[in-house]
C-alpha cells in the first residue's frame, strides 16, 4: 500500500550574511574579483554585492599590504555551509595556512549571518575580531552605513582603529 508523505522539513530561510575578503600575495585585486564571482555562483547564494576595495597594512602580522573588501550576500545556506563554500574558494586560490596571520593568496571570513550568534569550534559569529579591524569596518560601512555592532556604530568603532593604515582603491 502506497502512502503519501508530507514534508515536515522547514523551508530554507533567506539570510543576509557579510563576508570579509583579503589577499596580500600575487595580484590581490584580481584574486578578490575572481573570488567574488565564485562566491556569487555558489548554489544557494542568491545575491552578492561587494564594497569598494581597500589597501591596508597587515594587522598583527608582517608581509605586503592587503587588498580588502566586504561582500553582502543573500543566501539560503546555513552558516556552516557558507563557511564550507568560503573554504572551498580559498583552497581553489591556493590558500595555505603555515601559521596564524601568515601572508595569504586569499582569506574569506564569514563576519555576520543575520543576527545569529554562534560559538563553535569551527565558527564564531559575529566574527570575534571584526570590530577591531579598519579593513573590515570601512568596507562594511560602505555597504551598511547604519549597521551597529553590539550597540556601537561603525563610525565609532572605526575611530578606535585610527592607527591602522587603510586607503580606498579607486579603480575597483
Amino acid at each position: 500500500m502506497a502512502t503519501d508523505t508530507v514534508s515536515t522539513s522547514v523551508p530554507p530561510v533567506l539570510a543576509v550574511a557579510y563576508v570579509g575578503l583579503g589577499a596580500n600575495l600575487g595580484d590581490s585585486a584580481a584574486t578578490l574579483r575572481a573570488a567574488l564571482r565564485e562566491l556569487a555562483a555558489v548554489p544557494g547564494i542568491t545575491a552578492c554585492v561587494a564594497s569598494p576595495f581597500y589597501r591596508s597594512a597587515p594587522v598583527q602580522a608582517s608581509g605586503p599590504d592587503f587588498v580588502n573588501a566586504v561582500a553582502r550576500v543573500q543566501t539560503l545556506l546555513p552558516p556552516l555551509a557558507v563557511l564550507d563554500a568560503l573554504q572551498t574558494i580559498e583552497h581553489r586560490h591556493g590558500r595555505d595556512r603555515p601559521h596564524r596571520n601568515a601572508p595569504r593568496t586569499l582569506d574569506l571570513d564569514l563576519l555576520l549571518y543575520g543576527d545569529l550568534r554562534l560559538d563553535t569550534a569551527r565558527l564564531t559569529l559575529p566574527h570575534p575580531r571584526m570590530a577591531e579591524r579598519a579593513f573590515v569596518l570601512m568596507p562594511l560601512r560602505d555597504l551598511e552605513p547604519g549597521l551597529r555592532l553590539d550597540g556601537a556604530t561603525l563610525q565609532g568603532l572605526l575611530a578606535r582603529c585610527g592607527d591602522q593604515a587603510i586607503a580606498r582603491l579607486d579603480d575597483d
